[in-house]
This record gives structure tokens, C-alpha cells and sequence, in this order.
């Protein structure tokens, strides 16, 4: 809706959408979730991680490496994040 917005009216792209204007501001507004919070300190975490251990841990060993450091998180969550962020082991 936000690329939309700039070239239809938000009301008829709300109605278009099948959304109520008074969600999507609700929406617009809110602030992110606990999940996408945790996500965020987790990425800046395993960024550190990833270049403390230089750049030789995977996903295994830095999943420890991130528990020892305070950050309990799943081995799929991580691979997840590394995706995102594009880290590789050398």
C-alpha cells in the first residue's frame, strides 16, 4: 500500500484491499513486535559473533557461541537471520 499510495487514494486502495482505514493506521502506527525486536538484538549479536569467531563458525557453533553471550535462540532461527544478513563461513 505504501508504494500505491502515491498514486491512488488511500481510501480506495482500503477498499480495494478488503483492509478498514482505521487497521492500517492502527498499523502504520504501532510498534514492532517483541519477536521483531528480539530478531533485531539477535542480528546485531550475530554479526559481533560472526566476526569475533572470524567468520568461521556455522550455524551450530555459533548458536552456542550466541548462548554463552545471552542469547538463547533456535538453530533455525539463526540460519534464518545469517540469510538475511548474508554471513558465510569462509
Amino acid at each position: 500500500m505504501r508504494t500505491l499510495r502515491t498514486h491512488y487514494p488511500l481510501s480506495l486502495l482500503c477498499r480495494v484491499l478488503e483492509v478498514a482505514r482505521s487497521g492500517y493506521d492502527a498499523w502504520q502506527h504501532r510498534r514492532p513486535s517483541t519477536r521483531a525486536q528480539e530478531n533485531a538484538r539477535l542480528e546485531v549479536a550475530s554479526q559481533a559473533a560472526h566476526v569475533r569467531t572470524r567468520q568461521t563458525y556455522g550455524p551450530e557453533r555459533l548458536q552456542a557461541e550466541l548462548r554463552a553471550d545471552g542469547f538463547p535462540a533456535g538453530g533455525g532461527r539463526i540460519k534464518r537471520l545469517r540469510k538475511k544478513l548474508g554471513l558465510r563461513c569462509q
